[in-house]
């Protein structure tokens, strides 16, 4: 078990300070009601302001711009921002999660209405999206710029603040349902309902709450077969058919005397359509037959606000979320795999050895041998999980102002739960190697019906198999000022004081000592951390045209001492149609409590993502192409080639905190009437990077990393290390552009079209310090998703999305294109096989009409054109298309209805 120091004050202690805190703010802003010029706070800043004095990188999206672009998820929000390098959430098990920059998700920052949430439960370094109440929102503000001097540890890629209605009055009643034009999953439906009362500038209050649900159904892989077909596959060089032995159904067999893997029904072609036929007279699993192309998921989400305005300076509200998601994962059906050790093997007792009484073909040089199988039960059918998370947050937050002083003062807490069990599917792995010992289980066929009632005995079938908790207490306040009056405007100081708890704990179950199809083991972790900071912003209005501002925040965790990250910004406009503007700032984010103080254990946690050719006892002359090698004399070739290897992942408490420097400097012009072009570049330096090493690393060059392989005693690799580590240093660069124009006012109706687009001018990773940069621009380099996903970052060379927008009285239109630009592949394959990946662009069109009394309609088509997902040749995406940057649902049909009342 992992300890950690922590603060004796108990969270009761705590919570009464704040309380009285905000109970003395309270009563001193009520004597104040003389009310000031409106002002708001935008993200990035402490200090109130006009919202058009704005200095830095923010792109807002409004709430309504989510229906009229056919957005039904914040997941197609974050996937359409061009500064975004996130996972489409297809297959992820944690949710939908935000990367900005592509410097990984634990560099974004996700807040709610200026404060954070609790983050998801086991990897405890991000927020899921997805327990967001969607329905609840008024905007998002995407802030483009490091932020640690204002909001701290997180902010290096930028800052993601999800901003709720401040109030809301009557009811509305909302139904959207998306359906594919092909046949198969992958349908959605949402309904929300709203309900408000209390007007804040009549009543002096309001309260309102909402509940959204979405639900998607599972995809399967042979409902889009032609993403992934075999012959597609053999055309970029990943032919189903290399693959040979392993585990299928009927199962592949070895001897004690001969290592060379056989199958029983290989002559008649395998059995489909479970498995098809491999190389080397065996059996293979059909992936297009267990596949699941998107998961099964669904979100519910209710928040409830509550508003009191005592004055016009002064207002005190209660705000409370809880989101719940569930996402079933699917694998492969159960196999045999041996438990601690101990080979799956059926006798020549058993009636379904090869030739006895229980009908399985006769194979010849078999002389009663017992058979070492290797079985993949498909009487189980698919092995299901299922993932809960649910996210609980209160906030109180009450806005004031005492004297000549504006402040906020807040307390936040949350809590993060994450449940994983075995929903269908598996069963106990030494129960399996008991049935076949005993002849209870036929490996070569599907089960008679003792069989099938061994099989039930032997299921586990919602048995819960990890616990995992993380928890974010915190009291936030701040105050700001003028000062004095400077010849562009008023010279105003913000300071303030944070102070916050994290804790997380994760609770891998006894169970999975026993299941070990899910590859895993009881474990314990746990860890908390206490943060406090002071900071203070002072924004300097030289002239009316130059406005200089100034932040720094010190922040001090009781794990690695002080950090000081301070910023500095200008915005400088000569002009009313033209605005230079820039800052430069220093990061810092400590290891997350996960990294540090999550489960650490001796062996394999897991297997690796892809299949691999084991360096040393499957040697190849080119290295990293897997099914190239050929095993070495006395190791079964379906255990050490093409075939998915042994790792160890989880905490490291040697691990340091990374640090960065960034800048930007931009310019905003206006050349014409209605027409707005801004130019932003940003560049951000990294060292001490905290993450995993890319998979292919270790394979492209085994001599160099044969340390990180740990072997048995006959040679076999006992796991890979790849834990949490300090890497070396990441440099990326690129120009932000954005464009709009607003056609001139005509009869035909108001005309509008925006451009929204990322150039990546650099984007380095240094695996090792000291060693050499490698450029991650438009190919796979080395940029990992860590502990989030197997998959690797991608970094387009330029993504942008362009809209078109259309509005005449009750009608609207909007055409959205998204698009990505072309990609190296990753071509670790045989060289006749290289290629690139083509771009990809998708067209969404919705179009809205609010004719009708009280009711809003919008229908459209998403996928337009029914663009297919990038090939891709990676060995990390098994179905051969680029699935964490494009869907493969193809073109769908989306109708929502809006019912106000």
């Amino acid at each position: 078990m992992q300890h950690h120091p922590h603060f004796s004050q108990s969270r009761l202690a705590l919570t009464s300070v704040a309380l009285a805190v905000l109970t003395m703010m309270h009563e001193a802003a009520a004597q104040e009601a003389e009310a000031p010029m409106q002002r708001i706070e935008v993200t990035g800043s402490s200090i109130k302001r006009l919202a058009t004095e704005a200095a830095l990188p923010v792109t807002t999206i409004k709430a309504e711009e989510f229906a009229q672009r056919g957005m039904t998820t914040l997941a197609d929000v974050m996937m359409a921002l061009p500064q975004s390098a996130s996972l489409a959430p297809s297959n992820a098990g944690s949710g939908t999660n935000i990367n900005l920059r592509g410097l990984g998700v634990n560099r974004t920052l996700v807040l709610l209405n200026g404060r954070r949430l609790a983050n998801e439960a086991i990897a405890d370094g991000y927020a899921n999206l997805d327990v967001i109440p969607m329905s609840a929102l008024a905007r998002v503000e995407i802030l483009r710029d490091g932020a640690s001097s204002i909001y701290g540890s997180d902010a290096i890629g930028g800052v993601v603040n999800f901003i709720t209605k401040n109030a809301f009055e009557g009811t509305s009643l909302t139904a959207q349902y998306i359906q594919p034009e092909k046949k198969g999953g992958g349908d959605e439906q949402r309904a929300t309902i709203t309900f408000g009362k209390g007007n804040l500038a009549t009543d002096g209050w309001n309260v309102y709450a909402t509940i959204d649900g979405h639900r998607r159904s599972r995809l399967a892989s042979k409902d889009r077969a032609e993403l992934s077909s075999n012959e597609l596959l053999t055309s970029i060089g990943r032919a189903p058919t290399l693959g040979s032995g392993g585990y299928a159904s009927p199962a592949n067999f070895t001897t004690s005397a001969n290592k060379t893997a056989q199958n029983p029904y290989y002559k008649s072609g395998c059995t489909s359509p479970y498995s098809i036929q491999g190389a080397k007279s065996t059996c293979i699993l059909d992936a297009n037959e267990y596949g699941t192309a998107l998961y099964a998921n669904e979100q519910v989400t209710f928040y409830a606000r509550g508003t009191k305005n005592f004055s016009d300076d002064h207002s005190l509200s209660i705000d409370f979320m809880r989101g719940q998601e569930y996402i079933l994962g699917t694998k492969n059906p159960s196999t045999s795999l041996a438990p601690n050790g101990i080979n799956a093997t059926v006798p020549a007792t058993s009636k379904w050895y090869p030739g006895a009484s229980g009908g399985v073909p006769a194979v010849a040089g078999l002389k009663g041998e017992p058979l070492i199988v290797t079985w993949s039960v498909a009487d189980l059918g698919l092995a299901v999980t299922k993932d809960v998370q649910v996210n609980q947050r209160l906030s109180i937050s009450d806005d004031g102002r005492i004297g000549d002083w504006d402040y906020k003062a807040g307390l936040v807490y949350g809590v993060s739960t994450r449940k994983n069990y075995y929903d269908s599917g598996y069963v106990s792995g030494p129960g399996l190697i008991t049935g076949l010992a005993n002849g209870s289980l036929n490996p070569f066929g599907l089960q008679d019906a003792a069989g099938q009632a061994y099989l039930k005995s032997i299921a586990v079938d919602g048995a819960q198999n990890r616990d995992s908790k993380s928890t974010f207490a915190g009291i936030d306040v701040t105050a700001s000022r003028t000062l004095m009056q400077l010849a562009g405007g008023s010279l105003a100081l913000a300071v303030g004081a944070d102070f916050h708890r994290d804790t997380t704990e994760d609770n891998k179950l006894g169970i999975t000592s026993i299941v070990t199809y899910a590859n895993s083991s009881p474990s314990h972790g746990e860890g908390a951390r206490n943060v406090a900071a002071l900071f203070a912003e002072l924004d300097v209005p030289i002239t009316k045209a130059l406005d200089l501002n100034f932040a720094v925040r010190d922040d001090h965790f009781s794990d690695f001492g002080n950090t000081i990250n301070p910023k500095a910004s200008f915005r400088y406009e000569p002009l009313k149609s033209l605005m230079f503007r820039g800052s430069a700032n220093t990061g810092f984010r400590a290891p997350t409590l996960f990294d540090r103080y999550g489960y650490r254990l001796p062996g394999a946690t897991g297997l690796t993502s892809a299949k691999w050719d084991d360096p040393v006892l499957c040697p190849s002359a080119t290295p990293a192409v897997t099914g190239s090698g050929k095993a070495v004399a006395g190791y079964v070739a379906s255990a050490v080639c093409n075939v998915a290897l042994p790792k160890q992942t989880g905490s490291n408490a040697d691990l340091v905190p990374e640090k960065s420097k960034g800048f930007t400097l931009g310019v905003v012009i206006e050349p014409a009437k209605n027409l707005t072009v801004s130019v932003d570049y940003w560049n951000i330096r990294m060292t001490d990077m905290l993450a995993n090493l890319p998979e292919q690393v270790y394979f492209l060059n085994p001599t160099k990393y044969a340390s990180y392989f740990v072997r048995n005693a006959d040679g076999t690799i006992n796991y890979i290390k790849n834990t949490t580590m300090n890497l070396g240093g990441q440099k990326a660069a690129g120009i932000d552009v954005s464009g709009s124009y607003a056609f001139p006012r005509n009869a035909a109706g108001d005309f509008k079209i925006q451009l929204d687009g990322t150039y990546l001018t650099q984007f380095d990773n240094q695996l090792e310090k000291d060693s050499e940069y490698v450029s991650n621009i438009g190919r796979f380099g080395l940029a990992s998703n860590g502990t989030t996903s197997n998959l690797p970052i991608i970094t387009f060379r330029w993504k942008h999305t362009l809209k078109l927008q259309w509005n005449n009285g009750d009608l609207g239109a909007q055409l959205t294109q998204n698009y990505n630009s072309g990609y190296h592949d990753q071509n670790l394959v045989a060289a006749e096989y290289f290629r690139d990946i083509e771009p990809y662009s998708v067209w969404n069109l919705t179009g809205t009409y609010k004719g009708f009394k009280n009711i809003v309609v919008v229908a459209g088509v998403t996928n337009l054109l029914d663009a297919k997902p990038p090939v891709t040749n990676h060995s990390g995406y098994t179905f051969g298309y680029l699935s964490s940057a494009a869907s493969p649902i193809g073109r769908a049909y989306n109708l929502r209805l809006t019912y106000n009342f």
